[in-house]
């Protein structure tokens, strides 16, 4: 940790006595922004709106990358998007087309909403407890952000007048990743009652329909099937299989109750419900304590008693660790990802919450994956069907590759596991090589319209380029021997027969669709071309340092050659009247889009043709301006602040993804105040719901595109090649920022504040690194360099009605 002036402490996050009493967790002068209290390390929402719910369920979502939990009430209702996923667990579904063609996808996948266990409901002398109705008194809940739990407090007057206090705390396991678990207690206010717990597994819970926003999932009705329903004492198993795809689900629930007095306790399950009711008389002053474990398990494969032994077997193994030691587990895992990931700044409390809000959902959404992917919304919704996309690897692996690495290397793994479905793709397409997805969960493709789907190729590259940067920055030659090199391997050879050498010996890939999805079936995107280009190399790069895997693929001197042929000669479009890059061949030669007529009609998509948006320069999201991030050695300086100054005016930003690739870009050319508000558009896409759709889940790439900013943006961080530089400066609205990452076997912490940054070892061997273009070596003394001012630069103006989320003046 690094206190405002930079000096270097050996904390890890300031006092940690609040993780052994959660609740001893100071409040700093906060005040309610958009519902929520402004808070360092915790999103606390005081007081009770409805309208609000569906927003809430999204933002107090827990998960460890294997479950998700969407942020429901114990009591089931009032709820608008119920909630409980399983990383990989979907069920098939027919794609429609109007006109089929040889080669589209036939089977779509969607998310399923599998058992639920959260739900504890509460009668109160036979009066249901639901927030609809009587009188909340006062109402709280809390996501924290260090504790990995999520708490509330509600004092409720029913309607027949009788209050009770509740409070719970729930959370899905980092260290035991089958298991949830949940304290919840209930207290009489002012006179003795009867009180009521039902604690359910219930399967098939209606979920409410799509609109027409084809973001949004695509619904499944009673999609699990009931294969086993039984309970004994006070546990309960129940296992579904689905309709389709294949997946068995197995839901175990066991419990601890701690009641005043005698209590009458009866379980039963049956088809898609298995409940407990306990039944009380608890007098005022005394307490109604339930714990709850709950235990998933999923195959395609293993038998359902199978299935059933093993939710059962982590059921005795949750019950033997206890609640307070799983909490304690919790604290522990935190404590070590915010000693290696925490991001300080001073100047914004706001954006500080928001930070660690976005550092905490990204670890959420990949912590404990294991060979499975991280969806777009991770496991906080069903939004994109919960499928898997290029951001995965462009936004989310950059920030779990230099933080919780072995989290990076497994979403990899899975990659890898369907490197066969990608084969088989490509060779269904007449192509060579892998061919990865542009949507899927499983590993087929899962995109029913093939200009935004199958034309981004990109998705390929995306992969290679991750998998070489976890290869540099982990030295992790296990996952290289095993994994890494075949990805590249098979992803050069699909490149290397997509592309082809035209008259002129210039290596072309034609007929693709790059990032910005408003830009169809073109020519050598240059994002795409660049993206090849170091797949190219980095193939080649990794068979010479794994000959004997080389061999094993088949990898000859000549191939390896082409290979370097095909990238040197990359075809690279650029406008020489205008003096600027093309995002893609002929791309500066098409007529401007009328954004006067646009204004109030945004997103593009929802209000307008494809077949417009693909004829006119008009761009969804960062395209050749995030190429001029990730392949910044491709390009001077100079030519980046005019691609910046080019396509911004254009780029109407209508995907979360946008705003965090300007951002990065923004800051190295130098509009620093103009990065802050991008990276703050994207830091508050979700917690002030900038895109209306927060309910179907959080925009998990705008998270860890906001980590990219902070690191790669402000502090200037770039990797290419193995070497690690910075540049840093901070905007104005900043007065200090300090950033943690894993460099190898090194961990490092770099400290900014206007006139220095300031470098520290916190462990490990020595590294080289460079700071504005000065290499240094970093051991065990700190090294503070200055930071030079710049001329304050005016940025360019977006398209009217895209004005970024401003925080500066």
């Amino acid at each position: 940790m690094a206190d405002l002036h930079g000096n270097l402490t050996h904390t890890t996050h300031g006092d940690t006595s609040s993780h052994t009493d959660p609740t001893n967790v100071p409040h700093h002068g906060v005040h309610p922004v958009h519902g929520f209290d402004v808070h360092p390390w915790q999103l606390c929402w005081r007081g009770w709106d409805i309208d609000q719910i569906g927003r809430t369920e999204s933002l107090f979502a827990l998960s460890n990358g294997h479950i998700g939990l969407r942020g429901t009430f114990e009591e089931g209702e009032p709820v608008e998007q119920p909630g409980t996923y399983l990383s990989g667990f979907y069920e098939k579904r027919a794609l429609p087309y109007a006109e089929s063609g040889y080669g589209y996808p036939e089977a779509g996948q969607t998310v399923v909403n599998v058992t639920d266990g959260k739900i504890i409901r509460l009668l109160v002398e036979d009066e249901p407890m639901d927030l609809r109705y009587g009188r909340t008194v006062d109402h709280e809940r809390v996501l924290d952000f260090r504790t990995g739990t999520l708490r509330r407090s509600t004092l409720w007057t029913s309607p027949t007048g009788r209050t009770v206090r509740i409070r719970s705390e729930r959370l899905v396991s980092f260290t035991k990743r089958t298991i949830v678990a949940t304290r919840y207690e209930v207290e009489p206010i002012g006179e003795d009652m009867s009180l009521v717990l039902q604690s359910d597994l219930l399967a098939n819970e209606p979920v409410p329909l799509p609109g027409n926003d084809p973001r949004l999932a695509a619904a499944l009705d009673q999609p699990l099937v009931s294969a086993l329903a039984d309970s004994t004492d006070t546990s309960a198993v129940l296992v579904h299989h689905t309709k389709r795809s294949g997946l068995t689900v197995a839901t175990a629930m066991s419990h601890e109750l701690d009641a005043p007095g005698n209590a009458d306790v009866t379980i039963g399950a049956d088809g898609d419900l298995a409940r407990m009711t306990v039944a009380a008389h608890v007098p005022q002053g005394s307490r109604l304590v339930l714990t709850k474990y709950v235990a998933y398990g999923w195959s395609a494969r293993r038998s359902v008693p199978a299935l059933r032994s093993q939710v059962e077997a982590a059921l005795a193994m949750a019950a033997e660790t206890g609640w307070e030691a799983l909490k304690a587990e919790q604290v522990e895992y935190l404590d070590e990802f915010w000693r290696d990931a925490d991001i300080e700044v001073d100047g914004d409390p706001e954006v500080q919450q928001a930070i660690r809000f976005a550092l905490f959902h990204v670890l959420q959404a990949g912590a404990r994956g294991q060979s499975r992917a991280i969806p777009a919304k991770g496991l906080t919704g069903p939004g994109y069907d919960g499928h898997t996309f290029w951001d995965t690897e462009s936004f989310v692996l950059p920030m779990l590759t230099y933080t919780v690495p072995g989290a990076a290397g497994e979403e990899l793994r899975w990659r890898h596991s369907t490197l066969g479905q990608a084969k088989a793709r490509a060779a269904e397409l007449a192509q060579q090589g892998a061919m990865f997805p542009w949507r899927t969960i499983e590993g087929d493709e899962c995109s029913g319209y093939w200009p935004a789907g199958t034309a981004g190729v990109h998705v390929s590259a995306d992969i290679a380029n991750a998998t070489a940067r976890y290869i540099r920055a982990t030295n992790d030659e296990g996952f290289e021997i095993e994994c890494g090199t075949e990805l590249l391997v098979e992803i050069a050879r699909f490149f290397a027969g997509f592309g082809h050498h035209d008259v002129n010996g210039n290596f072309r890939i034609d007929g693709v669709t790059g990032p910005d999805e408003y830009t169809a079936i073109i020519n050598n995107n240059l994002f795409t071309n660049l993206a090849a280009q170091q797949t190219l190399r980095d193939a080649a790069w990794t068979v010479a340092r794994q000959p004997a895997v080389a061999r094993d693929l088949g990898v000859t001197d000549d191939e390896v050659a082409f290979w370097h042929s095909c990238a040197d000669n990359m075809t690279i479009p650029y406008d020489e009247a205008a003096g600027v890059h093309q995002q893609s061949e002929a791309f500066t030669l098409l007529d401007r889009w009328d954004f006067d007529a646009s204004l109030g009609r945004y997103p593009l998509l929802l209000n307008y043709p494809y077949f417009d948006l693909y004829r006119k320069q008009v761009v969804k999201q960062a395209d050749l301006v995030f190429a001029t991030y990730l392949f910044g050695d491709a390009f001077t300086q100079a030519e980046k602040r005019t691609i910046f100054d080019y396509y911004y005016p254009i780029t109407v930003r209508d995907s979360s993804l946008s705003a965090c690739c300007e951002s990065v870009s923004a800051a190295e050319v130098g509009y620093l105040d103009l990065a802050y508000d991008l990276m703050c558009e994207s830091l508050f896409t979700d917690l002030h719901d900038l895109h209306s759709n927060v309910v179907s889940g959080l925009h998990i790439a705008a998270l860890g595109g906001a980590w990219t900013d902070c690191v790669a943006g402000f502090g200037g961080m770039r990797d290419f090649g193995g070497h690690i530089t910075f540049a840093p400066r901070l905007p104005s609205h900043l007065n200090y920022m300090s950033f943690r990452m894993m460099v190898r076997e090194s961990r490092i912490v770099v400290a900014i504040d206007t006139d220095s940054a300031t470098y520290r070892l916190l462990d490990g061997p020595p590294i080289e690194l460079a700071h504005h273009g000065e290499p240094f070596t970093l051991s065990d003394a700190p090294v503070t360099r200055p930071i030079a001012p710049i001329p304050e630069q005016t940025p360019p103006l977006p398209p009217i009605g895209c004005e970024p989320y401003r925080r500066t003046s």
